[in-house]
C-alpha cells in the first residue's frame, strides 16, 4: 500500500480529509504524496492497471469526462510543461477534482491567464511581491472588491495547486491576505409589488403561460435561475407538491411550492408545453420558443420585461425574486435553518444576510409608523 496507504490507516481523520479533499498542503505535510488530491488518494496503492476499474463514480456515467480523467491521472509531475499546459491541466483539476461549475471554472481561468500575462508567461517568478503587484495593478484598473476578492481566491487556489504539482518551490498564495468583497443588503419587493407582477392578466398564449409558471416558481420556491432551467418535467411531484433541485457542487435537495405555483405549471404542460415541443426537447421543463430548453438569458428577459408592466416596482432579475421569496419566508415566521435549507446555501453565514434585510424594512415601517420614532 505504501507510505500513503500507512498514513491514512494511521489516522482515520487524515482519510476522511482526503476522501473530501480538503487541506491537501497539509496531507502533504503528513508525508503523503498527493500530487492530485482525492482522486490520487483512491488510485495509490492500486494496480495500475486497474485504475479504469476504479473510476470515480460521479464520472462513470460521461464518456468524456471519464477520459478526460484518465489522462489527467497520467500527467507526468516532471515534464517541462508550458503556459498552455499549466493552464489546461489547472482547469481540469478545478472540473475533476474540485468539481467546481463551468462558470466558475471560467472565471478562474480567466485569472490565471490575466495573473500570467502579468507575468508574461514565466511562472517561474511568481512570488508573493508579483501576487500582490498584480492584484494592485486590478485596483488601480478600477476593478470591484468583489472582483479582486475572486482574483484573490484564484490566485491563492492557483499558487497551492502549482507547488503541489512541483512548478513553484514554495506556496507564496499562503502570505496572500484576503479581499473582503462588500456584501450589500439585496433589492426586494414587498409583497403588494410581488403580488403586483405575478397578477398580470393572461391570455392563453403558451409564451404568456410558460411565462407566468416559471415567475411563480421562482418566487415560489427561491431556486437559482441556473436550477430552474435544468429541471425536468419529472422533477415536479405535484402531489407532493415540491421539485426536485440539482444544485451547487451537485447537491441535491427538495422544495416545496403552493398551489398558485402549481395550478400556473398544470397549465403551462397541459395547454403550453406541448404546443412547443419539438424532437429536441426531451424532459426539459421550460422550453424556449423553437423547443429546446430554455436559457438563462431567455429566464432574465422574461423577469425584466413582467418587472416593467408594473409601475413603481424596481428593476431586478430572477436572483431578486429568490432574495425576495427568502426576505417574505423570514417575515413570514420561517426559522434561518429552514430558509438555509430551502435556498441550498452551504453556510449559514450566507442567509443571514436575509435577516439584515428583514430588519431594515421593519425599521423603515417603525420610522413611518411610530409618533416618537
Amino acid at each position: 500500500m505504501g507510505q500513503l496507504g500507512r498514513c491514512l490507516d494511521h489516522d482515520p481523520d487524515q482519510r476522511s480529509v482526503v476522501r473530501q479533499g480538503r487541506d491537501l498542503d497539509q496531507c502533504a505535510v503528513a508525508g503523503q504524496d498527493l500530487k492530485l488530491g482525492m482522486y490520487t488518494a483512491v488510485m495509490e496503492g492500486r494496480d495500475p492497471d486497474k485504475r479504469d476499474q476504479y473510476a470515480a463514480p460521479a464520472e462513470a456515467s460521461d464518456p468524456t469526462k471519464r477520459a478526460d480523467m484518465r489522462e489527467y491521472l497520467r500527467v507526468d509531475e516532471n515534464a517541462v510543461v508550458d503556459r498552455d499546459g499549466v493552464v489546461a491541466d489547472f482547469g481540469r483539476y478545478l472540473r475533476l477534482e474540485r468539481d467546481l461549475s463551468s462558470h466558475t471554472v471560467r472565471a478562474y481561468l480567466s485569472d490565471v491567464n490575466a495573473l500570467l500575462d502579468h507575468l508574461d508567461g514565466q511562472l517561474e517568478v511568481l512570488d508573493i511581491a508579483t501576487l500582490r503587484e498584480w492584484l494592485a495593478e486590478q485596483h488601480g484598473a478600477g476593478k470591484s472588491r468583489a472582483t479582486l476578492a475572486r482574483r484573490t481566491a484564484c490566485a491563492r487556489t492557483f499558487t497551492a495547486y502549482c507547488h503541489r504539482r512541483g512548478w513553484l518551490p514554495t506556496n507564496p498564495g499562503l502570505l496572500l491576505g484576503s479581499a473582503k468583497a462588500p456584501r450589500p443588503l439585496p433589492a426586494v419587493l414587498d409583497q403588494q409589488q410581488a403580488q403586483a407582477v405575478l397578477d398580470a392578466p393572461s391570455e392563453g398564449e403558451p409564451k404568456e403561460l410558460r411565462d407566468q409558471a416559471l415567475l411563480e416558481l421562482l418566487y415560489a420556491t427561491g431556486v437559482r435561475v441556473s436550477e430552474l432551467c435544468s429541471l425536468d418535467v419529472d422533477d415536479v411531484d405535484r402531489e407532493r407538491h415540491v421539485i426536485r433541485v440539482l444544485g451547487k457542487g451537485r447537491k441535491e435537495r427538495s422544495v416545496p411550492f403552493g398551489l398558485p405555483a402549481l395550478r400556473a405549471l398544470d397549465r403551462w404542460c397541459i395547454h403550453g408545453r406541448p404546443l412547443w415541443m419539438r424532437a429536441g426537447s426531451g424532459s426539459a421543463l421550460f422550453l424556449g420558443v423553437r423547443g429546446g430548453r430554455i436559457d438563462a438569458g431567455t429566464v432574465r428577459r422574461v423577469v425584466h420585461a413582467r418587472l416593467a408592466q408594473v409601475e413603481g416596482v424596481p428593476d431586478m432579475g430572477p436572483h431578486g425574486l429568490r432574495h425576495t421569496a427568502a426576505t417574505h419566508l423570514l417575515e413570514g415566521g420561517a426559522d434561518l435553518r429552514s430558509v438555509q435549507e430551502l435556498l441550498g446555501h452551504a453556510s449559514l453565514n450566507t442567509t443571514q444576510i436575509y435577516t439584515h434585510v428583514s430588519i431594515e424594512r421593519l425599521r423603515a415601517a417603525y420610522r413611518q409608523a411610530h409618533p416618537r420614532a
